[in-house]
């Protein structure tokens, strides 16, 4: 990449503070670097404003209300996931050609 190397004064990220980390925050700066984001949208149809079960995810994509970790992706989070992976493959197939 040749990058330079890593001053002292940048603090390396343990794992266990993952937990406490921003996504969002990651998204935003890797995006001002040129990373490509393809967000989710509204391209879900009816299942993005799904009201008669907890749902996770929204227009930045896919998702799971995770609460201390025994619950898992109900069948319409993994529904959506999969969409959004679908979603991306299309663009990047696009932006290939």
């Amino acid at each position: 990449m040749k990058a330079p190397p890593k001053p002292d004064d940048v603090p390396v990220i343990q794992t266990q503070q993952l937990l406490e980390a921003d996504g969002w925050t990651a998204i935003t700066q890797l995006a001002h670097h040129g990373m490509l984001f393809v967000p989710l949208g509204y391209t879900f149809g009816s299942g993005m404003f799904e009201m008669e079960e907890v749902k996770g995810g929204s227009s930045y994509g896919a998702g799971t209300f995770a609460a201390d970790g025994s619950r898992q992706p109900t069948e319409l989070e993994l529904q959506q996931a999969f969409h959004q992976g679908k979603y991306v493959a299309e663009i990047t197939r696009k932006l290939r050609s």
